[in-house]
């Protein structure tokens, strides 16, 4: 288990709020809130997941910065996301690769 109920239920509730606050705020801050829940989440499992995902939370998620938005350079900022979505890509097809109970196949689970 890489999360406690109360490290998931502090994730609900930020993602609830984000929600919420969406609503009342400008649309470039949504993928905002978005990267600070994936930071969020990143630092509850940081220290309890496998290594390779560990290196890609210390090593490609910081990459995009939190603070960063669409409007400063939208191109910068959509090439970066891009990035991030392919080292994601790449963990997950590591991890699938690998043994299947690592992977998340609950079928292959003794």
């Amino acid at each position: 288990m890489v999360l406690s109920e109360d490290e998931a239920l502090e994730l609900l509730a930020f993602l609830v709020t984000a929600a919420r606050t969406q609503v009342d705020e400008a649309k470039e801050y949504g993928p905002l809130r978005l990267l600070s829940a994936a930071n969020r989440l990143a630092e509850a499992i940081r220290h309890r997941a496998s290594p390779e995902t560990a290196a890609f939370v210390d090593g490609a998620l910081p990459r995009v910065p939190l603070l960063a938005v669409p409007r400063d350079d939208p191109q910068a900022y959509v090439a970066s996301l891009d990035e991030l979505c392919a080292a994601v890509a790449r963990l997950l097809r590591t991890r699938a690769a690998g043994d299947p109970r690592e992977a998340g196949d609950p079928r292959e689970r003794p």
